[in-house]
This record gives C-alpha cells, structure tokens and sequence, in this order.
C-alpha cells in the first residue's frame, strides 16, 4: 500500500477511537446524575438538612444518627420540638459549643434535669463501646420491654455495621405490638430504607423504632401502651415480610437482643 493511502487510514482509525473515547465518557457522565437522582440526598454527612414535610425533630435524627436533644439544642428549638417545611436544620454543633450539649426536654426525668446533667458532668465519664448502653439502662424506669412480634430473629445487630437493629420473619398482616410504654413522634415512609415506620419516644433517653409495615393504626402523638398492637406487618420498602426493630439510647442504636426477653 502506497504511503499516500497510509495516512488516510490511520487518520480514520484515529477518529473512530477518538469518538468512541468521547462516547464512553459520555456515557459515564449520563449515568452519574440518574445515581444522584436515587439518593435522597439527606446522609448524615451533610452539614445540614431541610426539613420536608413530614419530618419530625425525631426523624431527622434517627435518619442523621444523633440524638435529639443535640439536634433541638444546636438548632436553638424548645420542646415540644416544632419545625416547619423548608427549615434548615444544623446537623453539628456550632462552631465553639459541645457536642454533648442538649437542650431541655419537658419529658426528662428528675434525674436527667439540667441541674442533675451538671452534676454529672462533673464525674469522668465512662468510655463504652458503641451500640451497648450502660448495664443500669436496661432496668429502664417505664418497666420490661417485650417482643414487637412473634416470629424468627432472621438478622442480628451488628455494631459500627449495617444493621442497626433485628429482623424479624413473619406473615403479612400480621400483628405488631408496642414493646414499651411511650408516645408516636414518628409515624411515615419519608426515611429511606425503612418504609412505612413508626417511632415511639419511651423517656427522654429511649426510642423505637418499627420499619417494613404494611399498615400503622397509630398517629403522632398518640400515646401507646406497652403491647399495645401499632401495626401490621409487611415488606414496605424492603423485598420480603419483616419486621426492623430498633432501639437507640441517646441517640445511639444498641442491640434489641440485650433488651428483649430471652427466648
């Protein structure tokens, strides 16, 4: 082949990569934004959050991993904790204040006033791991907890991991009970990856949480009765019939197991 046939070839061959180097980069770009689009963009990473309608105080820092009386203290927001559709909450403390500062809480119990806090503040606190609570806060002052539902533990809490509670198996419709005594702050489908979820405030340090339901028959506000039965269960936002069952104190999620009744 003759030189002068050579070089039209290559130059061809060079513009054939070129498009299909342009078009795999295109490619790429396109798929970025439909993974962007599929997130909430609500992680607990960002600095902050505004609020949707829907949301509750409670929500916001189940979803975010904190406590809400950090969220109520940081965001200067007085119990009973009111925020609006388009409020943007801080998710940290401002800059110069404690982390561990909380604010008031008209539910708190004698004990955890701010002056008993002060007191306390004093004594070198304790180093625990996470996702256990001090062994005197499982005898809570609201009495034993019981079982939300009768079925199989089908996964475990795992700390620092990605299950945050138990699973539990079971048929559709079937029965979910209140495993203690307390009040719905929470009660919709607007936290990602739990469906149709109810939470239940128990005191000032202990809430619930009952993800996967089919239908809930309680409200925000309501106050519930240990056993008392909140909903049925379902497979809202998961891919089989289950019950996620959660425990935080202070915000932080401990192990369901280590309150439940032995089996």
């Amino acid at each position: 082949m003759r030189a002068h046939n050579i070089r039209p070839a290559i130059r061809i061959i060079l513009a054939l990569a070129l498009v299909a180097l342009v078009g795999a980069c295109a490619g790429t770009a396109s798929r970025a934004p439909i993974k962007e689009q599929g997130r909430t963009g609500r992680g607990p990473e960002a600095p902050t959050r505004e609020v949707r309608p829907g949301d509750t105080l409670y929500s916001i820092a189940w979803e975010s991993g904190r406590d809400y009386r950090e969220l109520a203290a940081w965001n200067r927001i007085a119990s009973p904790y009111v925020i609006r559709p388009g409020q943007v909450l801080r998710l940290y403390p401002p800059s110069g204040s404690s982390p561990a500062s909380r604010s008031a809480d008209k539910s708190t119990p004698k004990s955890e006033t701010p002056a008993a806090r002060a007191k306390t503040a004093k004594k070198k606190p304790t180093a625990r791991k996470p996702g256990t609570a001090p062994a005197k806060s499982i005898a809570t002052k609201f009495g034993p907890w019981s079982w939300p539902v009768n079925g199989n533990v089908l996964e475990r809490f795992t700390p620092n991991g990605s299950s945050k509670g138990i699973d539990i198996g079971g048929k559709k419709g079937q029965a979910i009970h209140a495993t203690a005594p307390g009040t719905v702050v929470y009660q919709g489908s607007g936290l990602r990856g739990y469906g149709e979820l109810i939470i239940i405030k128990h005191d000032a340090d202990f809430l619930s949480a009952y993800a996967h339901n089919d239908k809930i028959l309680v409200k925000e506000g309501n106050v519930i009765r240990r056993g008392q039965k909140i909903a049925e269960m379902g497979s809202s936002g998961t891919d089989r019939v289950k019950l996620h069952f959660e425990i935080r104190h202070r915000g932080t999620p401990v192990d369901p197991l280590a309150y439940l009744p032995k089996k």
